[in-house]
């Protein structure tokens, strides 16, 4: 039951350490499904090209954080609609996903994984969460990042360079959201399913806000959404409806958007004050 609550909640985890990092820095990207979309489908097409799972993973990470630098430069450099450019990052990312796995559908991974390289994939995340909070919290570069995202003039006027930060973490949120993709066709399905992601971007972001953008409570609420996952499985064979199970997470991530425009919880849950807004 643990490790297969640790397997559903890793994917959750890569990605919301990913949105934590752009949103911290003022920049709040939509686009998580696209980019861990389509991480998934070029992990699984590179590693039953090349029989190179390190080299799918590499790959997968790079096209996430080339996906969310086209985000960066339209929300950053042209300070256009965050939300709006978000979204369309979600749909290019599944656009293109559908067209590399257009051949791929029902087709098994053929390289074998290591006990080695599943464990760590489990671990990383925890690692990063843990290294996340630390560099957020009790580093001058954490500092720098959340001043960015609280307020980008005072920054700017203390001498920080407002727009490298906030593409450095957009990219390396980028970089997580494929990351994660890559865990789901590689560790986790071992196939590649069209739309496999089903949502799970959205719940990073809900995690995000959720975790009250601190990559500790991020690690709890992933393993939680994780739960909710088995819990599915496990509910059923008692006459507990499976699409009542599945709607748990997605009604969660509905009214954890609501309470994000309550100013009272954005008091209380101390949200970057400029997220969202271009600087």
């Amino acid at each position: 039951m643990i490790s297969e609550v640790a397997r559903a909640a890793t994917p959750l985890l890569l990605a919301t350490i990913g949105e934590i990092y752009a949103e911290r820095s003022g920049v709040l990207n939509l686009g998580v499904e696209g980019m861990m979309i389509l991480g998934a489908s070029l992990a699984f097409l590179v590693a039953n090209v090349t029989s190179n799972i390190y080299l799918a993973i590499l790959l997968a990470s790079l096209a996430g954080s080339m996906l969310a630098l086209i985000h960066a430069f339209f929300s950053i450099s042209l300070k256009a609609n965050q939300v709006i450019s978000g979204l369309a990052l979600s749909m290019l990312g599944i656009g293109m996903s559908s067209i590399i796995g257009r051949s791929m559908i029902g087709v098994p991974l053929e390289v074998g994984i290591e006990s080695f390289a599943q464990n760590t994939a489990i671990a990383l995340p925890i690692f990063l969460s843990i290294f996340s909070w630390f560099l957020l919290f009790k580093t001058r570069l954490g500092i720098k990042i959340r001043a960015c995202g609280d307020d980008p003039e005072a920054a700017s006027s203390a001498g920080v360079n407002v727009r490298l930060i906030r593409y450095a973490c957009v990219a390396i949120g980028g970089a997580l959201a494929g990351l994660a993709g890559a865990y789901l066709s590689l560790f986790y399905t071992r196939m590649w399913i069209e739309n496999m992601t089903a949502g799970m971007g959205w719940i990073a972001i809900s995690l995000t806000i959720f975790s009250l953008w601190n990559p500790l409570l991020a690690l709890i609420g992933a393993y939680l959404f994780g739960m909710l996952r088995i819990l599915q499985y496990s509910l059923q064979p008692l006459g507990i409806s499976a699409p009542l199970l599945m709607t748990i997470p997605y009604i969660t991530v509905i009214l954890t958007f609501i309470t994000l425009h309550i100013k009272k919880f954005r008091k209380f849950a101390r949200a970057p004050a400029a997220l969202g807004k271009p600087s």
